[in-house]
């Protein structure tokens, strides 16, 4: 799995964050960070919701 962000399209609403913050960071300048762009197994399924929950749509995954 590998998390990808369109930053064109990404506010920095931080929903991603709140869900899997070992993998998602929104520093203060709005601008998010992904701190593990090939998340392990076992956080895979908390990337995935957060992926999902993106009030953008801003996040992809490439399995």
């Amino acid at each position: 799995m590998k998390v990808k962000v369109d930053e064109l399209v990404c506010e920095a609403n931080a929903v991603c964050m709140g869900l899997a913050p070992e993998v998602f960071e929104v520093d203060d300048d709005d601008q998010l960070h992904i701190l593990l762009p090939e998340p392990p197994p076992e956080l895979q399924d908390r990337v995935r919701h957060a992926v999902r929950s993106c009030p953008k749509a801003a996040l992809s995954i490439e399995e």
